[in-house]
């Protein structure tokens, strides 16, 4: 190693040597600017085990990867290419002399699958692990594997400057060691937003104030690019043209990413303007100030839509951490944080296998032989979400990715290796030779942003953008005039070169592609996504999946007839259609005839309480046809039952006999549990519909059909002829007062029966009656002559010794030609007015 210079990460260089040596796993923690993301590998490079062996450095970002392996170039003397290479999508630097390679985390999954041994590799590096990117975990899970079963001697070793090391440790079953940094004090600054003020003029004025009590130069952490565009315009009208504005994000060519990362000319400060990967891995010289918006942008995917989506999200208090440590690199700085000091922000970045869309994962576990479950065959640090990676399966098989088993088929070996999402893989792969260029095109403006800007940015159909990119190809011009941005439109030119190689494309698709050649080509990627118009409403859509969807007011697409829905924003109702294109249905016939079915559906009729029956012609979820057809009997009886048990027992025809009835049953199973009576609560009676109520619903088209006295023929079955015995005995319906009437009782679920009796047909009566075998005591309503109550009481004893002569006061006067005697013990009693023969 040629004028090496020193890095805090040096003093440890011999102790991470012999841990390896004796251990074939390590966790290394190290601060920012230790140096080891460079010092490592080289120090690791001299081991004996390394002997014949490369290191593999593993960079969660292209530019990380670029940097890293420039680095390590210069300290050896060399070029990139020679001892020290890199391997990134579309791009490759390295010759048979590498030694130490760094790729990209998905160029270490397809090292993995394609040489399950990992011939030649000694060692393998993940750095900056606390990002926790899917193809990171997925990536040390795959290296356990081999390592576990067919490479004891590679070594892993998983570095970050931010992670749980202790928990990492333990899963890993690895050493730890730490590593000091090298910092200045870092001052943290709050300053309050204004009034209405966008984070764009908030974070251009906090730069300008960083400018003013700050040496150096300036690094702002915005969420994207397009946050960065604005910020850039406002910088630009109020800065001093000795203030050089820079932009670092992964959309920038190399050599722009090149000037971003070089220091300043003399006497020139900057402002450089960076999404977070200039968070880590990254050095950027001279910056003694940091200002952070606080927010950044991660995949985020909507089960309900389907789809995975960067939405901008508060970031963790290690990513806050870590970007305000970038102002103490060579000096003292300051930190200023764009949201109150008294916000909490979570302790660390969720895990993206949590929150990801997982068809890619079940992909490469199909791949690697694991086609069912959770992948719980590898070792995770956060297993993926079964539910989750279910979906990520069913999308597959619909691709023809999967077989019906879950075993990878071969357009699924071939969907990895070209290194595409699975959804965009298909339908590079499905797409027929001569139309392979524009499937480069597709590809790549399906992975970037919309180039599109102005008026032309709001339209919802995608073919506007692949006319955009055609004419400025064609034209090699800006493409201004057509509503696009000639930046973007360069870096898609560069991705699709990127597509057309691996599709073995020579040249390059121009001029106006047919009206349905784009949605022909990506419906093969979102088979799921096909949309045909709803004939009431031009704005409406059913999707293939059943949801529904719409065009906005101002549409590009209105009248067409199907579309192929590439990028929704999900609602309650319909989904909000942002980008489709439309698409020939004779295709869907050609490409997806199992998706075509004539079947004979049933449904219920809420409105008519009955069931329906239909004849349908659909594709998916979408009817294309509807006939109406006879219902059967047999058709019928499992949707009657299956709408009671959806609206409850309530929606049955219970008479008031019924429903007595089933109060009583109740009543006595409870107050006599040795009798083993069954239940009829509502959750018992819907539970076994099929046993009780089927029989007389048999035949049956709507349930008022069902008559209430069926209703009681059903109830009554439940119960044998000992138990109905039992029931008219111990609970009946009524009983026979004094006066020689009978007189119903009313039963209520938790609640003695009821008894409501005029007070002089109890005369004579000395005690409260009982049923239930003498253990309930009936709550008698007592009543004036003419049927108002005047005592509610389970003592009737009592009610003679203590109430009755007040009652006798009070209501004789009322009522003179009814009997009030003196002794209601032995009286006769009456339901007349004056006793008979008086």
């Amino acid at each position: 190693m040629s004028n090496s210079p020193s890095f805090p990460i040096t003093p440890v260089l011999p102790e991470i040597s012999a841990s390896l040596a004796a251990h074939p796993r390590l966790v290394l923690e190290a601060p920012p600017g230790a140096g080891k993301t460079t010092q490592v590998p080289l120090a690791l490079l001299g081991q004996p085990w390394m002997t014949g062996h490369k290191i593999l450095v593993l960079e969660p970002r292209r530019i990380a990867a670029r940097a890293a392996a420039q680095f390590m170039a210069r300290q050896l003397g060399e070029e990139v290419g020679q001892t020290v290479g890199y391997r990134i999508r579309f791009e490759s630097r390295i010759s048979a002399a590498t030694r130490i390679e760094v790729v990209t985390e998905g160029i270490l999954t397809r090292l993995i699958q394609d040489d399950p041994e990992l011939n030649g590799i000694g060692a393998i590096l993940f750095d900056e692990f606390h990002e926790r990117h899917l193809a990171g975990d997925l990536g040390v899970a795959l290296a356990l594997d081999v390592q576990g079963t067919l490479r004891p001697d590679l070594r892993i070793v998983v570095m970050s400057a931010t992670l749980d090391g202790e928990r990492i440790a333990q899963w890993l079953d690895a050493p730890r060691i730490s590593s000091p940094g090298r910092s200045f004090p870092v001052r943290v600054d709050y300053p309050p937003a204004r009034v209405q003020e966008s984070v764009e003029h908030q974070l251009a004025r906090i730069a300008r104030q960083a400018l003013e009590e700050n040496e150096g130069d300036v690094l702002a952490f915005l969420p994207g690019r397009r946050e960065i565009a604005r910020t850039q315009a406002v910088l630009e009208a109020s800065l001093d043209e000795r203030i050089e504005i820079v932009m670092l994000h992964g959309e920038l060519s190399m050599a722009e990413q090149q000037a971003a990362l070089s220091p300043a000319e003399p006497g020139t400060r900057r402002v450089v303007l960076a999404t977070n990967v200039a968070e880590s891995s990254v050095t950027l010289p001279g910056i003694r100030a940091v200002v952070d918006s606080g927010l950044a942008r991660e995949p985020r995917f909507d089960p309900n839509s389907g789809f995975t989506r960067l939405e901008t999200v508060n970031i963790s208090q290690a990513s806050a951490d870590q970007r305000a440590g970038r102002a103490g690199r060579v000096a003292e700085g300051t930190a200023y944080r764009l949201w109150p000091q008294s916000k909490r922000l979570d302790a660390s970045r969720t895990a993206e296998i949590a929150q990801a869309e997982l068809s890619g994962l079940a992909l490469e576990l199909a791949a690697w032989g694991i086609t069912a479950g959770s992948g719980n065959d590898l070792c995770w640090l956060d297993a993926p979400p079964s539910g989750a990676l279910a979906q990520g399966r069913e999308l597959l098989v619909l691709l023809g990715a999967l077989a019906a088993d879950g075993r990878i088929t071969s357009l699924g070996r071939e969907m990895l290796e070209l290194g595409a999402t699975p959804r965009l893989g298909a339908a590079a792969l499905r797409a027929a030779p001569e139309l392979r260029a524009l499937v480069a095109d597709l590809l790549a403006l399906m992975e970037a942003r919309s180039p599109l800007r102005g008026e032309l940015a709001r339209t919802d159909d995608f073919r506007a953008r692949v006319t955009a990119l055609h004419a400025w190809r064609d034209r090699h011009t800006a493409g201004a005039r057509g509503g696009a941005d000639a930046g973007a439109l360069a870096a898609i030119e560069q991705a699709s070169k990127g597509w057309r190689r691996r599709l073995d494309v020579r040249s390059a698709a121009s001029g106006m592609p047919d009206s349905h050649a784009v949605g022909d080509l990506l419906l093969h990627a979102f088979p799921d996504r096909v949309a045909r118009r709803d004939d009431g409403n031009p704005l409406r859509y059913t999707l293939a999946n059943g949801r529904g969807a719409r065009l906005h007011e101002s549409t590009a697409l209105l009248g067409e007839p199907w579309l192929v829905a590439l990028d929704l924003r999900f609602e309650a109702r319909d989904s909000l259609i942002l980008a489709a294109a439309p698409l020939d249905p004779r295709v869907l016939e050609r490409d997806y005839p199992s998706q075509f079915r004539r079947e004979r559906v049933l449904r219920w009729n809420d409105q008519r309480n009955a069931m329906e029956a239909f004849e349908e012609h659909r594709y998916a979820a979408i009817v294309l046809d509807r006939r109406s057809v006879p219902v059967t009997a047999e058709d019928a009886l499992p949707a009657l039952l299956a709408a009671i048990r959806a609206k409850g027992v309530d929606t049955l025809p219970w008479s008031d006999n019924a429903r007595r009835l089933r109060a009583r049953m109740q009543a006595l199973r409870a107050w006599m549990p040795e009798l083993g009576l069954p239940d009829l609560s509502d959750e018992a009676l819907l539970a076994s519909l099929d046993d009780w109520l089927a029989p007389y619903l048999n035949g049956k088209r709507r349930i008022d059909a069902l008559s209430a006295e069926e209703l009681s023929q059903a109830l009554g079955s439940l119960f044998d002829y000992e138990q109905r015995r039992q029931l008219d005995a111990q609970v009946p319906e009524s009983l026979t007062v004094p006066s020689g009437m009978s007189r119903r009782l009313d039963y209520a679920e938790g609640e003695p029966p009821v008894l409501a009796v005029k007070l002089q047909e109890l005369f004579g009566l000395a005690d409260t009656p009982r049923i239930a075998n003498g253990r309930i005591p009936v709550t008698l309503h007592l009543l004036s002559p003419a049927g108002r109550p005047i005592q509610v009481t389970q003592d009737l004893k009592g009610f003679w010794e203590r109430t009755y002569p007040e009652v006798k006061k009070e209501l004789k006067g009322r009522y003179p030609r009814h009997p009030w005697p003196d002794d209601p013990w032995t009286a006769a009693p009456t339901h007349r007015a004056k006793p008979r023969g008086t």
